[in-house]
């Protein structure tokens, strides 16, 4: 978990754009998400652990390309083959991933300190990242997560529910990339949060 979040001297609160003649509940809801810890986990190909029988903070691995487990506290991303990220609001999840995760077959990494996380909410969402982003967001379902880029800034899109989706980039484009969506935004309203 970091101690300085990545947009801390950029992230403005309070209402923005076109919010003239809008209820409060039709804006979009932008916020970094804070005080998360990130772990790669990635299989070694020689490994003879079946993932099947892995289990971290209770979840599954997901072991059907662009799928999530998930439950009140923990996020597990299919990332590629045998890659996940694990998203968790525990500070000691890098203790039970390594409980679950022995070294001989798994390679473990923290990169919490390396990524951006924005969270979008509201019934525009789906809306403003088809502006900057070439994905099908019809097909993109709830617990569903994909690569993709938006404006040229590679990104993780984590489909949380309906109308939430929690983007995640590198650090170092993570002004750039609030930027991007706070303006691809402006059109429809938002609240940032």
């Amino acid at each position: 978990m970091t101690a300085i979040s990545p947009l801390e001297s950029i992230h403005k609160k309070g209402t923005f754009g076109d919010h003239h003649r809008r209820h409060e509940t039709d804006l979009l809801k932008i916020s970094e998400i804070k005080n998360l810890s990130i772990v790669q986990v990635v299989q070694y190909k020689r490994s003879k652990i079946n993932i099947k029988d892995i289990r971290i903070d209770n979840l599954e691995i997901p072991i059907k390309n662009s799928t999530v487990k998930s439950n009140n506290e923990t996020r597990i991303l299919w990332s590629a083959p045998r890659t996940y990220l694990i998203i968790s609001k525990k500070e000691n999840i890098i203790s039970i991933i390594k409980e679950n995760c022995i070294d001989k077959d798994f390679a473990i990494t923290d990169i919490s300190h390396s990524r951006a996380v924005i969270q979008i909410k509201g019934f525009k969402t789906k809306e403003l990242l088809k502006k900057g982003s070439p994905i099908n967001f019809e097909e993109l379902g709830i617990n569903q997560c994909a690569g993709t880029v938006f404006h040229g800034i590679s990104i993780v899109i984590d489909s949380v529910s309906v109308d939430s989706y929690n983007l995640l980039t590198l650090r170092s484009f993570g002004e750039s990339f609030y930027h991007h969506i706070t303006d691809a935004a402006l059109e429809f309203g938002y609240v940032g949060i």
